[in-house]
């Protein structure tokens, strides 16, 4: 078990670890018991949260004369609800002579048949950070000169993903390999809700005006190397923008910044402030309405709604040359921001998505940035 622990809401909630983290971990195992041929019962790997994980090696069995391996961990979600905790998540590899790494999905594994996603159609579910987490974790073991094909298997994946979103966005077959931090940090509500206000409070400290918020990691990731904004005065709200809007009025915060991805914020511009997909997602019918407005063709309309993801809509958005809608966007997302605190906060926003990067940037979220 991961005995690391946060106290949200003066409640004690463990963290678990990705099913990226699992698949890393599987797969170095399995190239260990290649090289060193011999059964492992533990692996060490590295997470991008700078977090060491030991993770326990289950069913381990050398093949093919030695060549071949397959092994497995399990998915541990520590207090996060997460339909894929307990889950066997594992990694048949086979040693070559060409220093390449394939991957691979095997049974379990869901494959991407629908623009739009972190990655290309036909290819497994196995997002860029853990496949990068695959490669730096084999690397550490494969002797000089070696390659490897690693093919990827969990084997309840096609049951599991049936209770995900996976079937919606066209992803078949299997659950996706996740993770950007190789973490699982613990998502209670109230307890997430609680911490946020306290984080606010801390990052204040009663003389802040300002601040930025960010949905997740890549908010974060965008704010400081677009923006140069210091770690300090970020915080992570997950979909709580509607919540942190009325605590940063508590702590008499006078101007916020809202940098996120464009799945997330264009919500705001349709007046959702809790962006979970359960609690609403009218992403397509909000960037179409708006792409109508500036007079965008039917076929392009219709194309809009064919899409599963926001990635997908930016693809068609720069193919017709409609990138103006972005501003417009930006700038309905501050004016619900605005009426939401009924005038109590400056909000700028600024929209990125994770294939063209930068979007739009609010124009009362230019004003803001010159103050950070």
């Amino acid at each position: 078990m991961f005995e690391k622990y946060v106290v949200k809401d003066g409640k004690k909630m463990r963290y678990g670890y990705t099913t990226g983290s699992c698949a890393a971990a599987a797969s170095k195992a399995a190239v260990s018991i290649i090289v060193e041929n011999k059964i492992i019962k533990k692996i060490n790997i590295d997470t991008p949260k700078g977090w060491e994980l030991t993770l326990d090696v289950l069913n381990p069995v050398i093949e093919g004369l030695g060549k071949s391996a397959t092994c497995f961990v399990r998915k541990d979600a520590g207090d996060d609800p997460d339909v894929t905790d307990g889950a066997l998540i594992g990694a048949s590899v086979e040693l070559i002579d060409t220093p390449i790494i394939k991957i691979r999905g095997g049974e379990g594994v869901g494959h991407v048949t629908k623009p739009g996603l972190y990655v290309p159609i036909g290819e497994p579910a196995i997002n860029p950070v853990p496949r990068k987490m695959i490669i730096n974790e084999i690397s550490k073991v494969l002797p000089e000169g070696k390659g490897a094909i690693v093919t990827i298997i969990v084997p309840e994946g096609k049951k599991l993903a049936q209770k995900t979103f996976n079937p919606r966005l066209g992803i078949l077959g299997g659950i996706s390999i996740l993770g950007t931090s190789g973490i699982v940090e613990p998502m209670s509500r109230e307890a997430l809700q609680e911490s946020l206000a306290i984080e606010l409070r801390v990052a204040v400290k009663g003389k802040a005006d300002k601040i930025v918020l960010v949905p997740g990691n890549y908010g974060q990731e965008k704010a400081q190397k677009l923006f140069g904004i210091d770690k300090s005065k970020i915080i992570k709200i997950s979909n709580f923008i509607g919540f942190m809007l009325n605590k940063c009025i508590e702590e008499k915060i006078k101007k916020v910044l809202i940098i996120g991805h464009i799945g997330k914020l264009v919500k705001v511009a349709g007046g959702i402030f809790n962006t979970h997909s359960k609690v609403a997602d009218g992403r397509i019918e909000i960037i179409a309405a708006n792409l109508a407005l500036l007079g965008a063709p039917h076929e392009m309309v219709k194309k809009i709604f064919e899409c599963l993801t926001t990635e997908g809509i930016v693809d068609i958005v720069d193919e017709y040359g409609y990138g103006q809608v972005y501003n417009i966007l930006c700038e309905k997302a501050e004016e619900r921001c605005l009426a939401y605190t009924y005038g109590e906060l400056e909000v700028g926003v600024i929209m990125f998505s994770m294939n063209r990067g930068l979007l739009a940037v609010g124009e009362k979220a230019k004003t803001i940035l010159e103050e950070f």
